[in-house]
């Protein structure tokens, strides 16, 4: 469970939430298998980018955070990159 403390504003952990789960920040740019990772395991992940109110949901952030628009764009970026 992620608590209100570790997460970033603008999608994903911030450095407390980082060190507390032990994960490493997200990769913006290029092809580094752990942004391959990402993009192909969110791409396939359900539910609306905006919330009722029309605000970017965690989804949508998480997306940006690790510089892709929008599901597509991850899942496109994943089918190029992934590993034969």
């Amino acid at each position: 469970m992620t608590l209100k403390k570790h997460q970033n504003l603008k999608g994903g952990l911030n450095a407390a939430g980082r060190k507390h789960f032990g994960v490493k920040a997200p990769i913006k740019t290029g092809t580094n298998p752990r942004r391959v990772s990402f993009a192909a395991r969110m791409a396939g992940n359900d539910g609306p980018l905006k919330n009722k109110k029309g605000e970017p949901t965690r989804l949508a952030l998480s997306f940006k955070a690790w510089g892709f628009r929008n599901r597509q764009s991850a899942r496109n970026f994943a089918n190029k990159h992934k590993k034969s």
